[in-house]
């Protein structure tokens, strides 16, 4: 009971920390939103926003890129930080011009996406992960 009340912490717990925020929503970004984008792309590409101009095939694209590539590096510990880059790009543009008038119900969840990214790019991807082994 007394380490659960204290405010001292461990360099591992920080790590272990770091560990499980990189494999939870990086998973979770590329498993539940980037994989399904990518095997659905002809569904999605006639429906997806444009917010930029750019065609809705390039912004499905980039959010792909995102969503999916950049999810699984954050999970592999890999060029964590500049993964991160492209997420809270997304998780920008989903709050604050694709949901922008539809409320806090519809941007809670990019918000919550886009804390964790921050955090992990400030952060960094900690010593259980490829970029922690490769800088050794």
């Amino acid at each position: 009971m007394k380490k659960l009340l204290s405010a001292r912490f461990s360099n591992g717990a920080v790590h272990l920390s770091q560990l499980v925020l990189r494999l939870v929503f990086g998973g979770l970004i590329a498993y539940r939103h980037g994989w399904p984008k990518l095997m659905n792309f002809s569904q999605y590409s006639t429906q997806f926003a444009d917010p930029f101009g750019i065609g809705k095939s390039a912004s499905l694209g980039l959010t792909i890129f995102a969503e999916l590539f950049c999810g699984v590096l954050l999970v592999l510990g890999l060029v964590t930080r500049l993964a991160t880059i492209p997420l809270i790009i997304c998780m920008s543009v989903i709050i604050f011009m694709i949901h922008r008038a539809d409320g806090w119900g519809k941007q809670e969840m990019p918000a919550l996406f886009l804390a964790a990214f921050v955090v992990i790019l400030i952060t960094g991807p900690g010593k259980y992960s490829i970029d922690g082994a490769i800088g050794k």
